[in-house]
């Protein structure tokens, strides 16, 4: 009965779009009144023990970086470089879009901020060379979401910190289906291109030029990453060597960074952070008491009662993860479902790195997706398109995006490979 006033109450919260850190907390606060069961103090002393990591510090300070990025000058350097790699091939700027998103994404960590710090010069750009304007900004929605696959992955972070998995194999873990999921958007644009004559750039940027001039942009990743793997230091310290990067490159070599883009960054970074700290410590305590109620034993035994079949199983959680993906943003659904589903796909034999990555793929595909699709939103603003217009380009994309994701979770090697190799 009280799983059914909790879930009844969230969905009516989130139905008329009360924020999902509220609903969350309310939902669970009414719950616990209403049954009397367990002790208020519960909610207390579970949001403040999920705020108390270490961890979850790095979030903050990969939202500042991107953000000094962005507004450093970061995505021309990419856009030209891009532009000198693949501008050239039927459906060019829909290439460089893709491209530039996939390098943009290993700095930014967010899908929206990717979405908006490309598209802001990729979607003109695309109208300007006869693209239709729905289609450039579909394109850029569903690359955009990439930004929450390829590292650092602010989505991988909340899941290493709620399922206990470590955050540099995640990182590890996701480089691949994220290079995956470029390619494959990349195909699929080569194959519309042809269909819609969208041809490629008479006049590319030189190669070697514009790849010295994002050289200070490409290696941000490879100094996060590559200071994780050394052991040099931890995701959260990685994080602040971002931001100081991003700070050296915005105002010394890029000589973009200016004052007020500084402060519109920490501005931006403060409300993104306040809200995902809010909706982190309320999630915590819904899923605690989801815990208590035995919710995860509960859901296992009645997919195991549908069929013992692994294969059956996966797609049906994928299935789940996809739906929720419509209504739900990224991280609150990897908190809220983390602790119901992970027991069960550890039974049967899965690693929780490699769910870690079917998870944020399978949420990530709700990034481009109504009525909640985060990028959707970001991608219309910039565009000016209505999303009912771009509805016609997003089902190709986004049916290139789940055929990536089926073959990641059936092939466990394309995603722990790395893994294996960094242990």
């Amino acid at each position: 009965m009280s799983i059914l006033i909790l879930f009844g109450l969230l969905t009516v919260l989130i139905t008329i779009s009360i924020p999902i850190g509220i609903a969350l907390g309310a939902a669970t606060t009414v719950t616990l009144m209403i049954t009397q069961d367990i002790s208020l103090m519960v909610i207390a002393q579970n949001a403040f023990a999920a705020l108390d990591s270490f961890p979850l510090m790095a979030i903050p300070f990969f939202i500042l970086a991107g953000n000094l990025m962005m507004y450093g000058g970061v995505s021309e350097k990419l856009l030209r470089f891009a532009d000198s790699l693949v501008g050239h091939l039927i459906g060019g700027l829909g290439m460089v879009t893709t491209m530039t998103c996939m390098f943009f994404a290993a700095i930014s960590g967010s899908g929206p901020a990717t979405v908006s710090a490309i598209g802001s010069f990729m979607i003109p750009a695309m109208k300007e060379k006869n693209y239709s304007g729905a289609y450039a900004a579909s394109l850029t929605s569903v690359a955009g979401a990439i930004g929450v696959i390829i590292p650092p992955s602010i989505p991988f972070v909340i899941y290493g910190v709620t399922s206990g998995a470590s955050i540099g194999e995640l990182f590890m873990a996701g480089i691949i289906p994220g290079a995956l999921i470029g390619i494959g958007l990349m195909v699929t644009n080569f194959l519309l291109s042809k269909k819609y004559n969208y041809v490629g750039n008479v006049e590319r940027p030189p190669l070697f030029k514009s790849f010295i001039e994002a050289i200070p942009s490409l290696s941000v990743p490879v100094v996060i990453l590559g200071g994780i793997y050394a052991g040099i230091f931890t995701p959260t310290e990685a994080a602040v060597i971002g931001v100081v990067y991003g700070l050296f490159i915005g105002v010394v070599v890029n000589r973009a960074l200016t004052w007020e883009g500084i402060v519109k960054s920490l501005k931006e970074t403060v409300l993104i952070n306040g809200a995902t700290t809010f909706m982190v410590g309320l999630s915590m305590s819904f899923a605690a008491y989801m815990t208590m109620k035995q919710v995860p034993y509960q859901v296992g035994q009645f997919l195991l009662n549908v069929s013992d079949d692994k294969v059956v199983i996966l797609l049906l959680i994928i299935g789940i993860l996809l739906i929720v993906g419509l209504f739900i943003d990224n991280i609150s659904s990897t908190i809220i479902l983390t602790p119901i589903l992970l027991p069960i796909v550890t039974n049967l034999g899965i690693s929780p790195v490699h769910f870690g990555v079917i998870l944020t793929m399978s949420l990530a595909i709700g990034f481009s997706t109504p009525p909640y699709g985060a990028n959707i939103f970001v991608a219309s603003a910039v565009s000016g398109e209505p999303i009912d217009k771009m509805t016609k380009y997003l089902v190709p994309f986004l049916i290139a995006n789940v055929a990536v994701l089926l073959l990641v979770t059936f092939v466990p090697g394309l995603s722990m490979t790395l893994v294996e190799l960094l242990r």
